[in-house]
């Protein structure tokens, strides 16, 4: 989500990005207008649904719960690294619950339809040298199984002005967490 951000933001607000750093941030597969009606009734839907409070995070006995679920989310992530990140990612409540520190509006679906052709007319307005970096691992095909891939997604590239392309080996989505000093190299010099 972070990195689809980025980009259309560097493409709206070109004059205050330098450089850009885009990791796995991939956009979504087109929409089609006539999703619209679903798509909006899904979301008014959901909204009711996060108004009761029936879309809550999660809560963990311990702290090691919450290193488990990471885990389980990320197979790659290695138990130090999984507890780690689990006392930066929740806290515990005064019931001694583990709360992880996120917002359960995530869970809503966007009412907004993804529309390419907007998205591309921002990419050709991003002036900023771009890395986009990505994992070995294809995550599209895990999200989307053949609804959006990875060959869409290097054609969109294509009209960001100076953009290329990195690939981080032996990682997931969660690339910052696999391969942590890969990435750092990479971003070091693309900075310098």
């Amino acid at each position: 989500m972070g990195g689809n951000v980025a980009m259309l933001y560097a493409g709206v607000r070109p004059a205050r990005i330098r450089k850009l750093v885009n990791l796995e941030g991939f956009g979504l597969p087109a929409s089609r207008p006539s999703q619209a009606p679903g798509r909006y009734a899904r979301w008014m839907d959901e909204l009711k649904t996060l108004h009761r409070g029936e879309l809550a995070l999660k809560a963990y006995d311990d702290m090691d719960g919450v290193g488990r679920r990471l885990m389980k989310t990320n197979p790659r992530l290695s138990p130090d690294k999984a507890s780690w990140l689990a006392s930066h990612w929740a806290r515990p409540d005064t019931a001694g619950k583990w709360q992880i520190l996120g917002e359960a509006a995530h869970k809503v679906t966007s009412a907004q339809l993804y529309r390419v052709d907007e998205v591309l007319e921002i990419y050709q307005r991003i002036s900023a040298p771009t890395l986009a970096v990505e994992a070995t691992g294809d995550s599209l095909m895990t999200w989307w199984q053949g609804k959006y891939t990875l060959a869409e997604y290097h054609e969109r590239l294509k009209q960001v002005p100076h953009a290329q392309v990195a690939v981080i080996q032996d990682a997931g989505h969660m690339l910052h967490h696999d391969q942590p000093e890969q990435l750092a190299r990479l971003i070091e010099d693309f900075l310098t």
